[in-house]
């Protein structure tokens, strides 16, 4: 055998093919997470991140995050550009309530009014104050480069950081200041802000993002957080949760005295005219302040220790593939299609449930992995074991309709019973029939003449069998055992059962009467028939079962068979089909002491044999 031929044939095993449908699932779950996805799986994981976000987003009060905001009501007051001794002003009037540091979401790239611009050269090459500049990261033809940069470290004194192609920033009467932010973000391909460069790296200098850099100007020792050259910014909290005061209140007296003692301030502008609107998972006209400030939050939480504690969800949703890998493989071939659907189903929302609670824990694992790989396992596993099952039972029933009638098995397929082979008990009615004389018939005749008259003989009993609704039990060599009442119940079970008899007599009369014609001897059929409780059922072991009927009734057929011999009657009947039979005259034979019985039966016959 050709190694080509023998995959072929290792490929027809359903085993082999339910083993590589796994093994695809496996890949499929490993590749996602750690190979990264497609277009429509990352567009799905990001979804779902989505979700998640907007379903945990909290109120709860940030205390320790002040953002001073120029709304759009602060912008109708005072239009919009404003003079830089206004934004002076602000910083001043922040610093003096007690906050810790303040950090400016707005970009200064030409001179203004003179003495705002010295004021806040003052603030921010003294105070902590924290002004922006922003990076470029995609005009790699035409890279940007307006204004001064300020701060930054030598690149390889850190970690990893993102390259950028050009910058704009504040303008040279700002190059004294100490500290600057980055404000330059990365929207996804959907346009949706998830991910901020915390950490960019320009002409051999690295620069930190805003929120960053204003924890490191004032919000104490940042060298110890783990923090990576590209975050997902957490928003954990939503917008509603950070005490926002308008700019034009501050101006005016009205913020509440120690509002901002001992807190980082953010200073920005949240109205449309002004611009710093970006689409987020928490909305698709969202505040850039916002943005800052969710990421100032989780700095804040990792540097207090309030932050989630990190999981593997890689591992975890790799892990719970398997298990669902396996326990389909185990549940495919013994359950229904529907409940392995509805396990899949199951699975899926149990998956939501752990991705729910892993989100916040590991920004980087894929969260609708698993639920593809389901999809995947709904999408082929289940039809292919339910296509698998379809051509069992196709097998079976050709199989069963050799044995039981075929209008009894197109019933069992209509009928509402679970199990209908599972053993139950029934009432039914057995007939055994057998060849008298056999041996002397065959001792005569070469191997394949006695196969062939054994066939036809067999033939003679069993189609009348069928014929009437009966269900074949068993061939025993130059007879059969069939019985009526099972495997559905019939209520003419024994008329049944002797109509066959009839029937069989004829037939083998007919048979025999063609051997006399052909020189050969005689044939005679010899038929016990009784009705009684017994368990009809499928028996038998894992590797090999048949569907019988076991109980007194049926030992007692195969008496009266015997007995038969001793008669000059073929068919001889007991008392539980006479007792049942309505379409038929039976003529009483007397009592009978049959082996194994205590007490005499009566047994009887057909009153008119054809």
């Amino acid at each position: 055998m050709t190694i080509s031929s023998l995959l072929r044939t290792r490929l027809r095993d359903p085993a082999v093919l339910r083993g590589l449908i796994a093994l695809v699932a496996l890949i499929m779950a490993g590749a996602l997470q750690w190979q990264g996805g497609t277009v429509f799986t990352t567009a799905a994981d990001e979804w779902l991140r989505d979700r998640f976000i907007q379903l945990q987003a909290a109120d709860t009060r940030e205390n320790r995050v002040l953002v001073i905001d120029i709304d759009e009501s602060s912008v109708a007051q005072i239009p919009w550009p404003w003079p830089r001794a206004r934004i002076a002003d602000l910083i001043e009037l922040a610093l003096a309530d007690g906050a810790r540091g303040i950090a400016l979401d707005i970009l200064m790239e030409k001179p203004a009014d003179a003495d705002g611009d010295m004021r806040l050269a003052m603030l921010a090459g003294h105070g902590p104050v924290v002004l922006a500049q922003m990076f470029d990261y995609l005009h790699a033809d035409t890279p940007l480069a307006s204004g001064r940069l300020v701060g930054g470290s030598r690149s390889g004194a850190g970690g990893a950081a993102l390259d950028a192609r050009g910058y704009l920033a504040n303008h040279t009467g700002l190059g004294q200041a100490r500290y600057a932010g980055n404000i330059g973000v990365l929207p996804d391909a959907d346009g949706i802000l998830r991910r901020l460069p915390m950490f960019t790296n320009y002409q051999g200098r690295v620069y930190p993002t805003l929120s960053l850099a204003l924890l490191q100007c004032c919000g104490g020792a940042t060298s110890a957080l783990p923090v990576r050259a590209v975050e997902r910014v957490p928003y954990v909290r939503d917008w509603g949760a950070y005490d926002v005061v308008k700019a034009a209140d501050l101006l005016a007296g009205r913020m509440p005295a120690g509002m901002a003692r001992g807190r980082l301030v953010l200073i920005g502008s949240s109205s449309l005219s002004i611009g710093d609107r970006v689409a987020t998972p928490l909305g698709a006209s969202s505040a850039g302040l916002l943005v800052h400030a969710s990421m100032l939050t989780s700095l804040l939480d990792r540097q207090q220790g309030l932050a989630p504690t990190p999981l593997p969800g890689k591992a975890i949703a790799f892990v719970f593939v398997l298990a669902i890998v396996l326990l389909t493989s185990y549940t495919l071939p013994r359950v229904s299609a529907a409940a392995n659907a509805l396990l899949l189903g199951a699975s899926a929302l149990a998956w939501l449930a752990l991705a729910w609670l892993l989100a916040p824990r590991d920004p980087d694992f894929a969260p609708a992995a698993p639920l593809l790989c389901c999809l995947y396992l709904l999408a082929v596993a289940v039809p292919f074991q339910w296509e698998l099952a379809q051509r069992r039972s196709r097998q079976l029933l050709g199989t069963l309709r050799q044995y039981v009638a075929g209008e009894v098995v197109d019933e069992l397929l209509r009928s509402d019973l679970k199990d209908p082979l599972a053993p139950r008990r029934l009432e039914v009615t057995t007939l055994v029939a057998d060849m008298q004389g056999y041996t002397s018939q065959v001792e005569a005749l070469s191997l394949e003449e006695a196969s062939r008259l054994t066939t036809e003989f067999l033939e003679c009993l069993t189609r009348p069998v069928l014929a009437h609704r009966g269900t074949l039990d068993k061939y025993t060599g130059d007879g059969l055992v069939a019985f009526w009442g099972a495997p559905l119940p019939n209520a003419d079970h024994a008329d049944l059962a002797l109509d066959a008899a009839a029937r069989i007599l004829h037939e083998v009369a007919q048979f025999s009467a063609l051997r006399v014609a052909s020189g050969l001897p005689a044939l005679r059929v010899r038929i016990g028939i009784e009705s009684g409780v017994a368990m009809a059922g499928d028996y038998g072991t894992a590797a090999r079962s048949i569907y019988t009927a076991v109980g007194d009734s049926v030992n007692t057929a195969a008496r009266l068979e015997q007995t038969a011999r001793d008669y000059p009657h073929d068919v001889i009947i007991g008392e539980g089909t006479a007792a049942l039979a309505r379409r038929h005259r039976l003529q009483l034979l007397g009592e009978h002491q049959l082996r194994g019985k205590g007490r005499p039966t009566r047994i009887y016959t057909l009153e008119r044999s054809e």
